[in-house]
């Protein structure tokens, strides 16, 4: 005999839009269950970069602080050509001009997970849950999971990644490859690094590397590159992807070369880099009456601009304010969904769930689009487009960065 159980709302995958989501329902008094198909919390990924947008929605989250005495706040954004190793553009990371607040730092993946995760009342994060497929019912949707069980709900979130089970049930297309791969790692300096707090970058030749510290102690990096058929050989030989980014790094600093040979062979890990095509998101079906996606289940995007972690916490801060907005009269208020007539009730909620899919639909497009044009041109081996990168497009490059982090998502209050 099956099991049959009921949640109002349920959201798919406990990574940084899930976590984002159930917490900003928590913080407007709305309860959500989470559902992981992990026995644990995933974090997949060492550490991501954190620019000004996400530290809004972290503020909006009231975990930013939090994560603040953590993690070093970082000062320039260098780029530099690995050809020449000279420095092409500078870019202060604190201020601007007009002296508005400017804040990026290096994040421990599991850090931000946790701190995502440590506020939300017992039982939000339901482990070892997996979704296989998804059957509708009047008004709600009912999940089948791989243990038999059936799971009826009134909202369906999915922030269940590239292989989401509910962009496929929305009918958007799978992600694409970009054709590049990342080799991530870590080292740990149990003297400390003695680093600047600089976020580094480094192309040229085809690669594109990063360095930058998380902490006193901890750095980062990463190194992407159209893959070779050699590469494809060794992408499960942690020792070998270490000496074939060594082997291709070109003019770079000591600083990253040791961090890399420092790397315990556990620490590093590749990965293909996908993203969904813009247009399939500015045009395909991201929300369908009470069933939505967020995070990479809706954007996935190469992290030539380092937006896709900070794009899941906007999405997850936007989404818990738009689902407030439908079902709660006022701020603090829990809905009367009790009494009122469920038709009406699944139309509050198609309308919060729209009016979230409006605010995030361009917004997507953009980052998307523009992280994919960042990365084919730092990656570019053509000399025309070298040339015009380490000349006049870097300071391009820069400003698109900013604009893309000075995106504010809001608070988490009704209107």
């Amino acid at each position: 005999m099956r099991t049959e159980m009921a949640e109002d709302m349920v959201i798919i995958g406990a990574g940084i839009a899930g976590l984002t989501t159930a917490l900003g329902l928590h913080r407007m008094g709305l309860r959500s269950l989470v559902l992981e198909s992990s026995d644990s919390l995933r974090v997949t990924g060492f550490a991501l970069v954190l620019w000004t947008n996400a530290w809004k929605a972290l503020d909006a989250l009231g975990i930013g602080d939090f994560l603040r005495e953590q993690h070093v706040l970082l000062d320039r954004l260098v780029f530099t050509s690995t050809i020449s190793g000279l420095a092409t553009s500078q870019l202060p990371l604190r201020a601007d001009s007009k002296h508005e607040s400017r804040e990026v730092r290096s994040v421990k993946r599991n850090a931000l997970v946790e701190a995502l995760a440590k506020d939300l009342p017992r039982g939000t994060i339901r482990f070892s849950s997996k979704v296989v497929s998804i059957e509708e019912a009047d008004n709600l949707k009912l999940l089948h999971l791989a243990d038999g069980s059936i799971l009826k709900t009134k909202v369906l979130i999915g922030c269940d990644g590239l292989n989401s089970v509910v962009a496929k049930w929305l009918g958007l297309e799978k992600p694409v490859s970009s054709g590049r791969w990342a080799i991530r790692g870590y080292a740990e300096y149990l003297g400390g690094h003695g680093l600047e707090p600089n976020f580094l970058q480094f192309f040229g030749n085809g690669s594109r590397c990063g360095l930058m510290p998380c902490d006193e102690k901890t750095v980062y990096w990463f190194f992407t590159r159209t893959p070779s058929a050699k590469y494809k050989e060794i992408e499960e030989n942690p020792a070998m992807m270490k000496q074939f980014v060594l082997s291709n790094l070109g003019n770079v600093p000591e600083a990253l070369v040791n961090a890399i040979e420092s790397s315990d062979f556990g620490s590093i890990v590749a990965s293909p880099l996908k993203f969904r095509k813009p247009w399939n998101v500015l045009w395909g079906e991201i929300t369908k009456g009470n069933v939505c996606v967020a995070g990479d289940a809706l954007h996935p995007m190469t992290p030539d601009i380092g937006q896709g972690g900070c794009a899941a916490l906007e999405d997850g801060v936007v989404l818990a304010r738009c689902l407030a907005e439908a079902l709660l009269k006022e701020p603090g208020r829990e809905s009367n969904s009790g009494v009122e007539d469920k038709e009406d009730e699944f139309n509050r909620i198609k309308m919060g769930l729209e009016k979230f899919a409006k605010e995030r639909r361009w917004r997507s497009f953009e980052l998307i689009s523009t992280a994919y044009v960042v990365g084919s041109m730092q990656q570019s081996e053509g000399k025309v487009i070298g040339f015009l990168r380490d000349n006049l497009l870097s300071s391009l490059l820069s400003g698109l960065l900013l604009k893309k982090a000075s995106y504010d998502c809001g608070k988490l209050n009704i209107s």
